[in-house]
């Protein structure tokens, strides 16, 4: 029976990479948003600015290990991986020519239950990943050198925890479907009002099971979609892009984005731009529709 994992590789001179991908099964899919292993090599050190999106980030770092710093400078290094909370910043990595691990991407509810802590513990920070995992889980993955294999051992583990921790809130569940669904445009006055609660209400329970107010998820989230859309090869002017993404006016989207990257729009798009084709060719791996069977 072939795996569910796709391959995708790129080699050039010096240097390369490796992306394992594979679809979450049925009953992770409402908790992981992706699972990806990944070889990178370059010719020399390698610096990336990572800008924040409405997920919770878990880094298996398989060796070795990534040097971190967030906007104020701060260095940071985590031997085995790191867990990274949502932020409304961005976060630079660096290795000096090879790095190798795992990454997955969890829903805030879905980090709420596998890790069974309130999400607001992990807002704006970057905690290690045995503070939160069995350090034997990622010596398991370490050991093993097949990505269908170590997803196997990764799905195991996380649907273990998912059974045997806290059902998630279900009203905040609906509260960030519906914000994700109109893709950040929802007036949180009337989502108070949808849910029943006051805001005030809401929005400690958004700090309990999202680590952020509703109001900064919905910027997150609409955020996420420009950057998603520029990342796939999108065109058009800042004007037009503020009006397909809900912002009020060019300006409220330059304010945004200079926020959450720490750079203009321009530059900001630059620093997507090489990661078009491959976005391409992973989005059609993820679709089902396209995806090889």
């Amino acid at each position: 029976m072939p795996g569910r994992t796709q391959i995708l590789r790129q080699d050039s001179a010096g240097s390369g990479w490796e992306l394992a991908i594979r679809r979450p099964s049925s009953f992770l899919a409402p908790y992981v948003r992706e699972l990806m292993g990944y070889v990178e090599r370059s010719p020399g050190r390698l610096r990336r600015r990572e800008f924040p999106g409405p997920q919770i980030v878990v880094i298996f770092d398989l060796g070795p290990t990534l040097r971190l710093r967030d906007p104020a400078g701060r260095a940071m290094r985590f031997p085995g991986g790191f867990v990274a909370g949502l932020d409304d910043g961005y976060t630079i990595t660096e290795h000096d020519g090879f790095q190798t691990g795992i990454q997955l991407d969890l829903t805030p509810l879905g980090a709420r239950r596998i890790f069974g802590l309130p999400m607001s513990e992990l807002a704006r920070r970057i905690v290690s990943l045995e503070d939160l995992a069995s350090r034997r889980l990622g010596q398991r993955l370490g050991e093993l050198d097949d990505w269908d294999a170590r997803f196997d051992v990764l799905e195991n583990a996380f649907c273990r925890r998912l059974a045997d921790g806290d059902d998630a809130n279900r009203i905040i569940d609906w509260a960030v479907g519906r914000i994700e669904a109109a893709a950040g445009a929802v007036d949180m006055a009337e989502l108070a009002d949808e849910l029943g609660y006051s805001q005030k209400h809401v929005i400690h329970l958004f700090h309990e099971h999202v680590g952020v107010p509703p109001k900064l998820y919905a910027r997150i989230v609409r955020f996420d979609r420009l950057m998603r859309y520029l990342k796939t090869g999108g065109r058009g002017t800042w004007a037009d892009l503020a009006l397909r993404f809900g912002y009020y006016d060019q300006a409220h989207l330059v304010r945004e984005v200079r926020q959450f990257t720490g750079a203009p729009p321009t530059e900001a798009r630059g620093m997507l731009i090489d990661l078009a084709a491959l976005m391409s060719e992973v989005n059609s791996v993820q679709d089902p529709a396209r995806a090889a069977p």
